[in-house]
Order: C-alpha cells, then sequence, then structure tokens
C-alpha cells in the first residue's frame, strides 16, 4: 500500500513569478512534540518551456552548490525564464546545518536513501518527497555536489548513465553544456540510491557536478558552478542563451573504471599520497603508504593503483582506516559521444 507524504509546501508550484519558502516534514523529536524540518524550496516560473530541478545541500560538507543556489536564488529575475525553475538549496538541511555528510539526526547518508520512504527517517522523508512529489514536475534535475570533508576533487560535471541510448545523449549534452573543464561518467558501482540514478530512472535529464571539496570553499570550483548551472539553464532553454555552446573536449571526458578506479586503505593508519591531483598513473605503481605512528619500528604499507589514468580525488584527512577511499583515479572515456 502506497503512503502519502505528510510534507508540505508554503509555495505554490503552479503560481508565477518568484516564491521563497519552505517545505516542512514534520518531525517529533525529544524537545519538539509537534514541529517540522523546514527545508528552503525557491520556484521561479514564467511563461512556458521546460521545468529544471536544481538542487545542492544533498551532502551537508559540500558547499560550493548551496551558494549557487542561494545566489541564484536572489539574483534571478523571473522575467529571463522561460518555463520553471525549482531550488532546493539546503535539501539535507540537518545534515548542511552540522556540516556532515550525514544527517546528525539519523545518522543517513541521503544519496544512498533514494527513492526513499514518506514514512521512514527524517532522511528517507526527503528523499521520499524529491522523487515522489518534486521529479514528476520537471523535466531536467541537476544535484550539484563536491567532494566534502573527505575528499578532494578535480573540478567536474558528472555523466549519470542511462540504459536507453536517446536518454543517454540527452544527458551528455546537458553534462557538456555546463561545460565543466572534466567531464566524467560516474555510475556509483551501480548504486541505484542515489539522486541521479533516481532522475534517471524518472525519465529526466540528468546532470551531475563534483566541485573540489576537502571540507572548504574553492573559488575556482564555485566560479565553474556559478557559470556551468546557468549554462545548463541556457542549453534547456530555461535562460536566453550564453553564446556560443561549448565544444566536446575527448581528451576532457573520462570516466571511473569501476572497482579498479578505487584506492582502498589495507590497514588503519595515516596515508601519505605519492601524487598529487591530475598527476597521471599507472596500474600497480604505488599510490601511497600508510603509516602506523603508533608502532614507529614497523614498515609503512603500501598501497598500489589498480588502473592507468588521472588522480581524480584523494582524500582529505591523513587518518584512514581499513577500507577508506585513498585515491581514486579516472580514465579516458572510449564511448560515443553525443
Amino acid at each position: 500500500m502506497a503512503h502519502m507524504s505528510t510534507a508540505r509546501t508554503t509555495v505554490d508550484f503552479d503560481r508565477s513569478g518568484k516564491q521563497i519558502g519552505f517545505v516542512d516534514i514534520p518531525h517529533s523529536p525529544h524537545d519538539d512534540a509537534w514541529g517540522a524540518t523546514r527545508i528552503p524550496l525557491a520556484v521561479i516560473s514564467n511563461g512556458n518551456g521546460p521545468t529544471v530541478i536544481l538542487q545542492a545541500g544533498n551532502h551537508g560538507d559540500e558547499y560550493e552548490g548551496p551558494i549557487t543556489l542561494g545566489e541564484l536564488i536572489r539574483e534571478l529575475d523571473p522575467g529571463m525564464v522561460s518555463g520553471r525553475i525549482i531550488l532546493l538549496p539546503a535539501i539535507n538541511l540537518p545534515a548542511v546545518l552540522a556540516g556532515r555528510r550525514t544527517s546528525p539526526v539519523d545518522g543517513l547518508n541521503l544519496n544512498r536513501t533514494f527513492p526513499g520512504d514518506p514514512t521512514g527517517t527524517i532522511t528517507q522523508q526527503i528523499s521520499a518527497y524529491v522523487s515522489d512529489i518534486v521529479m514528476p514536475l520537471g523535466h531536467a534535475y541537476v544535484d550539484l555536489h563536491s567532494g566534502g570533508s573527505s575528499l578532494n576533487i578535480l573540478p567536474s560535471a558528472i555523466i549519470e548513465p542511462a540504459p536507453d541510448a536517446a536518454h543517454r545523449k540527452r544527458n551528455m549534452e546537458a553534462v557538456l553544456a555546463f561545460d565543466a573543464p572534466l567531464t566524467v561518467v560516474i555510475d556509483n558501482l551501480g548504486e541505484p540510491r542515489t539522486s541521479t540514478a533516481t532522475s534517471v530512472r524518472a525519465g529526466l535529464t540528468t546532470v551531475g557536478t563534483e566541485m573540489a571539496g576537502a571540507g572548504t570553499v574553492s573559488l575556482d570550483a564555485l566560479g565553474i558552478c556559478r557559470k556551468g548551472v546557468r549554462n545548463v539553464l541556457s542549453h534547456l532553454g530555461v535562460l536566453p542563451p550564453t553564446g556560443k555552446p561549448p565544444a566536446a573536449r575527448p581528451e576532457n571526458i573520462l570516466r571511473i573504471p569501476g572497482h579498479d578506479g578505487y584506492v582502498l586503505a589495507t590497514t588503519d593508519g595515516v596515508f601519505e599520497p605519492f601524487h598529487g591531483l591530475g598527476a597521471k598513473v599507472h596500474a600497480g605503481e604505488d599510490a601511497g603508504r600508510i603509516h602506523n605512528l603508533a608502532d614507529p619500528g614497523r614498515t609503512p604499507e603500501n598501497v598500489r593503483y589498480l588502473s592507468d589514468g588521472i588522480v581524480y580525488g584523494r582524500r582529505q584527512p591523513g587518518r584512514v582506516v581499513a577500507g577508506n577511499c585513498c585515491v581514486t583515479v579516472a580514465t579516458r572515456y572510449e564511448g560515443e559521444l553525443a
């Protein structure tokens, strides 16, 4: 039996103009019997055109996306819009307020709970609201991520694979329109519980990003994100054209080669990387070593790359436990371009 969401909005999705309000999801913790988690929401609508959903704050320690969407909410003139933009700049509000990847309320990673549960924990209710209420309104979906506090990543726009060739082409064209320095195909090892995987299943043109990280705000990545969001909105026909469409750069289109793209810690300790972001590396080469600081007589344990490519992401904290991702490698994408 399907359950109805108990969430309510303070905006009207069908009204023209600019509205700034909230999604209220009832939440009854110890200190607030009849309260709600209030998630920021804005709708900017004018005339005819597609509906584009812009989301950020999926993880609360990723800052370039929320900053970009906040600016867009404040600055965008509805008269410039042809269609509708739904903006969710801090979708995982409890995590955003805490500056954490996971929610401090229930410990869940929002981006591993889709399509959610309208009767579940607060994180599951948030993902259910996006899946069941917001996504059916849209034609396109943009989810802005960065590396967060545990990872630093080369700024890039992300292609979520789609099984249908025409859908895959739409996704690739929209991601290339973002015009990031790199474009990377990431399927999260086939993980179906992400927002972008859910968006693809819903048939939406889907764009993701990874905008630096390291637990801070990258000025370069923020500039890329600001321009990229407007580029995509222009590409989709919601904003006026920005100029000549970006040319596809095959050498800048990469993919993470499955499990071999991830160098995992084999023991607890402190990871010493051997290469910086963007360095060319080879399978079998040492990626770094893990030091046991409590046992200085113990030889550090080396970890190795499993694939050729470039260093696309690198762990930010030095401290690791077995299984932590120390380095991510991206390699040349050999598929067809849109």
